[in-house]
This record gives C-alpha cells, structure tokens and sequence, in this order.
C-alpha cells in the first residue's frame, strides 16, 4: 500500500489545479496562483516578486509557514494544513487602462487591509457559517462554541508597502484545536473549528475569499480608493466590532490612546471620543478592546 501523501487525513493538502482553473480565468484579476508546500513568509515571497517586477494578482498560499509574521514582527503559527496563509500582490497606484480603474492615491491605500477583513469576513460567514466581525484594523474575531460570550482572534491581516506595489497578507485559523493555539497577549486565539464551523473545507473557503476580495478590490479601484463611494466603508462599519467600544490604542510611536470609539471615518482611521471629550483620530496602532 502506498504511502499517503499527508500524514493528517483531516487536513488534506489544498488542490492547485483545481484553484487555478476555478481562480486564473482570462479577463480575471487574478493572474497566477502558487502553491507551496513550506515557506518562511508568504508575504515575503511576494514582495521579493514585487521587487522582480511581477504584475498585481499574484497569490502565494503556503501550507507551512515557519517564519510568517504579524503587526509589529510578531509570530504568526499554525500547524500544516490547519489554516490558510496567503499574501496577494496589488499595484493600486497604477491606471489600468484595460479596467478603466484609475490609480489610487496612496492616501487611500490603508483601506487594503479593511478591504482583505471585509472579503475574509464574507467567505467565513458563507462556507464555514460561524459568527463573526472584524476588529480595527486587521484582525477577523470569531465566538469559540465554549464561550460563546467572548470574541478571540482567528484571522490576522497584515499590509506591507514595497516601492509601488502593496502585499497583503492574511493568516486564518481554520481546523486548530485549542491545544494548538499559541498564547496571546491580547484577545485569545481561535479557529472557526472551536467556533463550531459547518465546514473547515479550505479549498471552498480560499476560493470564496479570493472571489471575494477581487469583487471589493475592483469595485474600490474603480471608485479611484474612495470607499464610501464604492461601499466599503458601510461594509466595514456593520460588522466592525470596534465601533461602540472603549479601547486602549498603543500608538506605533509610542503614547496611547483611550477612549470610545465612534466611528470608522473616510480615511479608514478609528474615531475616538476620549474621557475629557475630545476627538482624536488614529490612523494605525494596536487596539486593545476594553470590557
């Protein structure tokens, strides 16, 4: 009897044939799609691409990824086959004239990460049907079955600039066990298998995601980056669960921010209400959502 090609007959190995004809069409977005079995950083690879001059819609998706980070170069594990790790290459300050989209001021380009959390929140809502809503400004948040009272973390999205091109990465928890979960400093990790997912299929899931996001990412190129104009700014404040809440921002260069947050504003910046009545706007930083 041959050897299975993987050891965990629960988590099978993505299809790449079937993901490339499902996913690279003519006249789509999406222009290549890898798929590797190991590599240290999804988003890595891509920028290295970008740097070579590879055209938007490039998708790297690992199987592995043993040096993936998140905000701040922080560690972001999973064990084989248990999640999806993927980073997407877009040039959103380039005209394409085949489109008709215009280039986006870079300005606009902090709505890419909002825009990745909307597009993962659809997919995970559609194929795995669990409750979930998105945390400023780049973090999916899913109720474990067990406590269904709390909120823990099951996707994190991370945007990097590389000279003209922007990558966008996205690690999701999908069949981790609680065992497997790392430790956090912050909200408590999850996966959509502790949050009582119908399916943790990742074919179906990726496919959703990437179909997903090309329909936001196209719909906010045409609008020139402007996100009330195409829509995703309402998308993104009825299912941002930061909106309402008192938070606790650490800001990149240091200092905090408290207060409640009362909006997401045009400019994707969270709008807080501090305690002496103020308004202060963030544009980036680590939210800390307080009970």
């Amino acid at each position: 009897m041959s050897a299975s090609p993987y050891s965990d007959l629960t988590r099978p190995p993505l299809g790449a044939r079937s993901l490339q004809r499902a996913l690279v069409v003519p006249g789509g977005f999406w222009r290549r799609l890898d798929v590797v079995g190991e590599t240290g950083s999804t988003n890595a690879d891509v920028a290295d691409a970008a740097r070579e001059g590879a055209g938007e819609g490039l998708i790297v998706v690992a199987e592995q990824q043993v040096a993936g980070r998140g905000r701040r170069d922080r560690q972001w594990v999973s064990p084989p086959r248990a999640g999806l790790t993927l980073s997407v290459l877009l040039r959103p300050g380039a005209a394409d004239p085949e489109r008709d989209w215009p280039a986006v001021p870079q300005r606009a380009w902090g709505w890419l990460p909002l825009l990745a959390g909307v597009a993962l929140l659809e997919a995970v809502r559609r194929v795995a049907e669990v409750d979930a809503a998105l945390k400023w400004p780049n973090d999916l948040l899913a109720r474990p079955e067990k406590d269904p009272g709390e909120y823990g973390k099951t996707a994190g999205i991370l945007a990097e600039v590389t000279g003209d091109a922007v990558v966008v990465g996205i690690g999701l928890n999908v069949s981790t066990k609680a065992a497997e979960l790392p430790p956090t400093n912050g909200l408590p990790a999850t996966s959509l298998f502790e949050a009582g997912a119908t399916s943790t299929d990742r074919d179906p899931l990726l496919r959703a995601l990437l179909r997903s996001f090309d329909r936001w990412y196209g719909g906010w190129r045409e609008a020139g980056g402007d996100a009330e104009m195409c829509g995703l700014l309402a998308a993104y404040r009825r299912d941002c669960a930061t909106l309402g809440r008192p938070v606790r921002v650490l800001l990149p260069a240091g200092g905090e921010v408290t207060g409640e947050v009362t909006d997401v504003d045009r400019d994707g910046q969270l709008v807080i209400r501090t305690g002496e009545g103020a308004e202060r706007r963030v544009s980036a930083g680590d939210v800390l959502h307080v009970r």
